[in-house]
């Protein structure tokens, strides 16, 4: 990994992008749960150099997370099921946020809940904490009150919670959708009738393994999330419809490994792109995919990363 600088296509580049309102100097973000809270991977990157950072899922109170076991490989991804274990908001802000706040980079926090109130009052005490650049909203956490459904597999609910961030909080709202869905473009237009600012695809996909020889599933809460190249293909599909149907701009997420998985994002429609997975491979994947953006602009002579974005069905 060589080191080209903040913009790695050099002078008279624009790599600087707006995410519905959240401005980035590029493209580049870090997917939720992937990163931890930002110091983790200080040692292995330049966190300034990052287009943003999103941190951990984040609840109103602590949580501890499934039972385990919470990770399985399998072949081309990794399936999880943390649970969205945290130390919930008030720590988050208290002992992480002073951290983060010393980097010259936008911070998205991404938060998660059971019900409509948390998910308020999450957004409430966020807009007041110094230092949060945009909200990430995860609505693929179960809706307790409502017997255990998804917010994200319905629209009317979808957008029950987009319209209660929506209410509490005054920074860029970004949706983040389940591809668990029979229509994306459904749950695109709602949340974006709602008030969200910006769309985020995909969420993981629902998977599960069995450990043939205990023949028992091998995850402690039996079924987990999909991630890695193995969803790519879905992902580049959904960001392609959901652009087409609508005008937020879209974070591009779900195997990214390398630069040229990202521009495949980009040219599908998303104006920005998360780093996941690779991580866990790669801790140095964000800059690697960021300098491989900046060699394909120069190139192509491409002056400003915006040209690319929906280029595909432009």
């Amino acid at each position: 990994m060589t080191d080209m600088g903040v913009n790695p296509a050099g002078k008279g580049f624009n790599l600087a992008v707006n995410l519905g309102g959240l401005k980035m100097k590029n493209p580049v973000t870090t997917a939720s749960g992937t990163f931890g809270f930002g110091p983790e991977y200080a040692p292995y990157i330049d966190l300034n150099r990052l287009g943003a950072i999103t941190v951990k899922g984040t609840t109103l109170e602590p949580r501890r997370g499934n039972p385990t076991p919470r990770i399985a490989e399998t072949p081309a991804g990794m399936l999880n099921c943390i649970g969205l274990q945290n130390p919930g908001v008030s720590h988050f802000i208290e002992k992480d946020l002073p951290y983060l706040r010393e980097y010259d980079v936008p911070v998205i926090v991404n938060i998660a809940g059971s019900s409509l109130e948390e998910y308020e009052k999450l957004a409430g005490r966020l807009s007041q904490a110094a230092g949060v650049s945009a909200l990430e909203v995860n609505i693929s956490c179960p809706n307790v009150k409502q017997g255990g459904m998804v917010f994200g597999t319905s629209c009317a609910m979808a957008s029950d919670v987009i319209k209660a961030v929506r209410r509490s909080t005054g920074l860029p709202v970004i949706a983040k959708l389940s591809p668990n869905v029979t229509d994306i473009v459904e749950i695109a237009k709602g949340v974006a009738d709602a008030g969200a600012d910006a769309i985020a695809l995909i969420n993981t996909l629902l998977g599960m393994k069995i450990d043939i020889q205990s023949r028992k599933p091998v995850l402690g809460n039996i079924m987990g999330g999909l991630s890695g190249p193995a969803i790519r293909p879905v992902a580049v599909r959904m960001v392609w419809q959901a652009a087409r149907a609508v005008k937020l701009p879209i974070l591009g997420m779900g195997g990214i490994m390398t630069a040229d998985d990202a521009l495949e994002f980009i040219l599908a429609g998303a104006t920005a792109v998360a780093i996941g997975t690779a991580n866990f491979v790669n801790p140095g994947a964000t800059m690697d995919i960021l300098e491989g953006i900046g060699q394909y602009m120069k190139k192509y002579h491409v002056r400003d990363i915006n040209d690319l974005v929906g280029a595909a069905w432009k």
